[in-house]
């Protein structure tokens, strides 16, 4: 298929949450105490909640950079393209770069909220964290219907109140809410622990996908503190497998039959081979580990209720129907330093140039669409919605790759160790 012709659904992008977020949605008592930006004496922007700083860390926000400015330091609004914070920029950008809709995780709480949740007074971090919520689904998603998937924060620290949380918000139209890769690295009980019951129970109710990002748990794969960061980043897709491991042997899939998670951000490369282990493992140990799955494999069990997706991934899409062709969807991670915005759509082209039409529409928006009960149609045609038509929409939008301050940015961190990233993650 030709870029042009493509339909882009992407299951991960971000947004940088605007310094007004919070304004006028926190009721008075909490209002001083709402987390707000300030700006540093080094010209950095950081959120200040709880006592606690969060910058904005540059790899998060480098859509329109050359990738010689990537690097870890915090970064300013100033210093952004503003379709990172700004919603109606954002639309600009993606109708720029052919992405029809788009799912976005949040930046400064952590993919799955776990700032708001670490705060000692409860009552202040769930009106922040249902205010951050309204703010979603209302404003960034409701401001331009059928072009956004709406995802919420969870209630971490008490899965009876997440469960009451997930179901207001489905009462929303949201069918998406984050959730920590490993809860027992936050402090909170397992996977295997029976207390997330109502959370999965109100997720098969109001069908919601368990949207799982990796660096959620707040714990990256590292080797040495001294190892250079790209070890790092080479293995980040091992915390989505860890997690999809543990949740695949859960209590979790046989008791909640309708429960679905998608593993973001996590690549696909590595799941045929994982399928083929877990099939193996069953096979040789289940007759003393006590696993049961009736009448099916655990490679079965995980196309039923996991949904993975890359953003190019040459080896996954080669492998693609091993891995499962209604399990695959593709992300573009804007305005992250993983993605090729502008040009996702030519780089998917290239990727799955022998990939059957049919097979290519599942993995760019119909499997998107399908599992998170997403119908961008209602709102538009698919005539309309193409890589090309959105594109004549943007008709004389800039999106030239331009460097923003090569002062500041110019040093390639080559010699930049995990160790020195300690407290500098958002994830």
């Amino acid at each position: 298929m030709h870029a042009d012709d493509l339909i882009l659904v992407s299951v991960d992008d971000h947004l940088v949450e605007p310094p007004g977020l919070f304004e006028g949605r926190i009721i008075a008592k909490y209002a001083s105490l709402a987390p707000k930006v300030e700006r540093q004496s080094d010209g950095s922007d950081v959120w200040i909640f709880n006592g606690k700083v969060i910058p904005n860390i540059g790899l998060n926000a480098v859509a329109g950079r050359p990738k010689e400015e990537y690097g870890v330091e915090p970064t300013a609004f100033d210093e952004m393209r503003p379709g990172c914070y700004d919603i109606h920029e954002r639309i600009k950008d993606m109708n720029a770069g052919g992405v029809l809709a788009s799912m976005c995780f949040p930046s400064f709480p952590g993919f799955s909220g776990r700032l708001f949740a670490a705060c000692e007074d409860k009552n202040l971090a769930l009106a922040v964290l249902q205010a951050y919520n309204d703010w979603h689904i209302d404003e960034w998603c409701g401001s331009y219907p059928g072009r956004f998937i709406p995802m919420a924060l969870p209630v971490l620290w008490d899965p009876q109140l997440a469960a009451t949380e997930l179901r207001r918000v489905a009462a929303k139209g949201c069918h998406s809410i984050t959730f920590t890769e490993n809860p027992a690295t936050l402090g909170y009980p397992s996977f295997h622990d029976a207390s997330w019951d109502p959370l999965w129970k109100a997720a098969c109710d109001e069908n919601v996908v368990i949207s799982i990002h990796l660096g959620s748990s707040g714990q990256l794969a590292v080797t040495a503190p001294d190892a250079p960061v790209d070890v790092m980043i080479t293995l980040q897709p091992m915390n989505i497998c860890q997690a999809a491991a543990d949740l695949l042997w859960s209590r979790v899939p046989k008791n909640f039959p309708d429960i679905r998670f998608a593993l973001s951000e996590g690549g696909t490369g590595w799941i045929p081979y994982f399928l083929d282990r877990i099939d193996r493992t069953y096979d040789m140990h289940r007759a003393w580990t006590g696993q049961d799955f009736g009448d099916k494999l655990p490679s079965d069990v995980f196309r039923q209720h996991f949904l993975t997706c890359f953003i190019s991934d040459p080896v996954g899409i080669a492998l693609r129907e091993l891995i499962g062709i209604d399990n695959i969807a593709w992300e573009c991670d804007y305005p992250h330093s993983d993605s090729s915005w502008p040009e996702a759509p030519e780089e998917l082209a290239r990727v799955a140039a022998d990939v059957p039409d049919a097979q290519l529409n599942k993995i760019s928006f119909e499997n998107a669409c399908r599992w998170y009960h997403f119908d961008p149609f209602a709102h538009r045609s698919r005539q309309s919605s193409t890589v090309a038509a959105l594109r004549a929409e943007a008709a004389g939008h800039d999106v030239t790759i331009r460097p923003f301050d090569k002062g500041r940015f110019s040093h390639h961190h080559a010699g930049v160790a995990i160790g020195d990233l300690a407290g500098k993650a958002t994830a």
